[in-house]
């Protein structure tokens, strides 16, 4: 019996584990400061977070939504919902408590995501104008060899990034490893990505641009040129993914663009979009960016047609 016991406790610890393995690091961790704001929720006003009740969780939400977007309110429920499976409870996220909450905060607030907007072509050409003019600053400067390494890192950041309608957690993660230069120009292979999770991995080709001011496969070579040292299994850009946001901030600022409305998303945003606008098919752009559905590559080519496929375009005033 004690047996017995013991293997299903090992099974039921097995079996967590499984559980956690299954979503990625950065997913838990987002998952459990969700669950956190949750569990603080629920001890100022004396109720229980684990497990909790369908009424505990619609009253939850009603104060978040006095100051949170509708979309955030969504990404709670269902973190709360995770947290609860791995622990082994059931939580009714389906309960009508909690729909019919939702559909009325809809209702008031709207759901409509106030996102970034993506970095376009003459974005793009304007943030890399003032890198090319801080490389060449440094270039000169012997005494800044580290900082005129850095602005280059940056400049094949920015590059690599949009060309490979990149998630700016694969592009720190891109090891030296996972290049290969071709005749053609660059193959990345990329280990794994938010919707691949079993790790079965994807390549993207970067072909090399017509303009080598704007070529990333030419400004990562240039880059990789620049170091001094590195392994195989080294990280190409060696920086967080927090700090490739600051990065665009920082350029956009540079280049006199409203920093505010950029962030990482903005290179593969802007990539899609520029590409849906340039006319290339759907499933190319998901083949670059690694979409799993059609729903966001099209909300893209939707926002790339605005203008383009406009009515007001046939009258002549």
């Amino acid at each position: 019996m004690n047996n017995l016991v013991t293997n299903l406790k090992n099974l039921e610890i097995e079996t967590l584990k499984n559980l956690e393995n299954s979503k990625a690091k950065n997913t838990l961790r987002a998952y459990r400061a969700d669950f956190a704001d949750f569990s603080n929720f629920c001890t100022k006003n004396s109720f229980n977070s684990l497990p909790t009740q369908p009424k505990i969780l619609s009253l939850y939400i009603t104060n978040l939504s006095k100051s949170h977007k509708f979309s955030t309110l969504k990404r709670r429920i269902a973190s709360i919902s995770v947290v609860h499976k791995l622990k082994g409870h059931y939580l009714d996220i389906k309960h009508p408590i909690i729909m019919e909450n939702l559909h009325g905060i809809k209702r008031i607030l709207g759901s409509k995501q106030i996102s970034k907007k993506p970095l376009l072509i003459n974005n793009l050409k304007s943030i890399i104008k003032v890198v090319n003019e801080e490389i060449n600053k440094k270039k000169s400067d012997i005494n800044s060899k580290i900082k005129h390494h850095e602005i280059l890192r940056d400049k094949a950041l920015i590059l690599t990034g949009f060309a490979g309608g990149f998630r700016r957690s694969e592009l720190v993660n891109i090891c030296h490893e996972d290049l290969e230069f071709v005749t053609e120009g660059l193959k990345i292979f990329i280990k794994k990505s938010k919707t691949d999770q079993s790790g079965e991995g994807l390549i993207k080709a970067i072909p090399y641009f017509e303009n080598n001011e704007f070529c990333p496969v030419l400004a990562l070579k240039e880059y990789i040129k620049n170091k001094s040292h590195y392994n195989d299994k080294d990280k190409i850009f060696e920086i967080s993914d927090k700090l490739v946001a600051l990065l665009i901030k920082k350029y956009a600022k540079k280049a006199g663009l409203d920093s505010s409305k950029f962030s990482a998303h903005s290179l593969r945003s802007g990539f899609a979009t520029s590409a849906a606008e340039a006319g290339a098919e759907e499933r190319s752009i998901m083949a670059m960016t690694g979409h799993k559905t059609t729903q966001m590559v099209r909300r893209y080519i939707q926002e790339a047609n605005l203008f383009k496929n406009n009515a007001l375009n046939k009258i002549k005033l």
